[in-house]
């Protein structure tokens, strides 16, 4: 039975507004995050695909309480992260790390990158000086950057390098689990092929656990064990990979499949268009979230909110045309 890393369990994360109604004294809220449940298990990479906006970066952040989570439960190793106190968590840090999307935002422009790789092993490693930076020159190695490299500054990389020395400063400290946050979207398509393999090599190399946040099902498909899809704050389908793209349950889904480029010109795909624009995370529709834009929509539909349920074959589908 394979060991479970991380579980998720009625996550929600509900950012407070300012434009509620004068005649109304009930507080609104952004549900970013409303009531979402998943596992990762050791070793394996679990890619979160949905549209921007759909909650999925805070869903990673939330998991490493980079922000609070409003309700809900996450278990890293069994243990509840949401219990522990500051210092314990700090301890804990060390096997969470996270690699962000903009690699020139990420990194401190003040900092020469021998600064930005080694900082956080003098924080949670005891390890003396020289130690730390023959592990500096070693990861450096492995992200397939020359240590020549690391008097300079980040200004003085390309976006692909930069993104490099962002894995390197998250590996920095061995971690168990890395949340990859969009970590090639801001990338060009032939270095995010390069990044991409990068990221395979050095899970194999270091034993690695990815939460895998994209939009691009062709990267998820190309990196992932399993997928998630979420839809304005909820999780719509969870399946392996293989079992996601041959059979995929969810008209959200569906759609998104449709939308991938077919590189064969004389293959021909049924693209499905999703008419309407993506309802407000504030006030989100009744029963299912996604009713407004569905092909398929009954009346059971805008008035009962559909459960994740078991399909068969380890496939997580929430949608009541397979109820019915």
């Amino acid at each position: 039975m394979e060991e479970r890393l991380l579980q998720v369990e009625n996550l929600k994360k509900w950012f407070p507004t300012n434009d509620s109604s004068l005649l109304s004294k009930e507080k609104k809220y952004v549900k970013a995050i409303d009531d979402v449940s998943f596992f990762i298990n050791k070793g394996e990479t679990l890619g979160l695909v949905g549209e921007s906006g759909c909650g999925k970066s805070t869903t990673g952040r939330a998991i490493l309480r980079l922000i609070e989570a409003t309700e809900g439960k996450i278990y890293f190793e069994n243990e509840d992260l949401g219990m522990l106190s500051s210092r314990k968590l700090k301890k804990r840090r060390k096997d969470m790390q996270i690699v962000f999307q903009d690699p020139y935002a990420s990194l401190n422009p003040r900092l020469k990158v021998k600064q930005i790789i080694e900082e956080p092993m003098t924080l949670h490693l005891k390890i003396s000086k020289n130690e730390r930076m023959e592990k500096v020159k070693q990861i450096m190695h492995d992200v397939g950057l020359n240590e020549s490299y690391l008097d300079r500054y980040p200004h003085e990389f390309s976006g692909g390098q930069r993104q490099r020395i962002g894995i390197a400063r998250a590996l920095a400290v061995n971690p168990k689990l890395i949340i990859m946050d969009e970590p090639v979207s801001a990338l060009d398509v032939s270095v995010q092929a390069q990044v991409l393999n990068l990221i395979q090599d050095l899970q194999v190399k270091y034993g690695l656990t990815y939460l895998f946040i994209t939009h691009n099902l062709s990267v998820v498909k190309h990196i992932s064990n399993r997928i998630a899809v979420m839809y304005l704050g909820k999780i719509v389908e969870v399946a392996d990979r293989e079992e996601f793209f041959r059979n995929p349950r969810h008209p959200y889904s569906q759609a998104l499949i449709s939308a991938i480029p077919e590189p064969n010109p004389k293959l021909k795909r049924e693209r499905i268009i999703l008419t309407g624009d993506i309802p407000s995370p504030i006030d989100p529709p009744k029963g299912c979230r996604f009713h407004t834009r569905c092909p398929f929509v009954m009346e059971q539909c805008r008035l009962e909110e559909p459960k994740l349920v078991d399909i068969g074959s380890n496939h997580f589908v929430s949608c009541h045309i397979l109820e019915s």
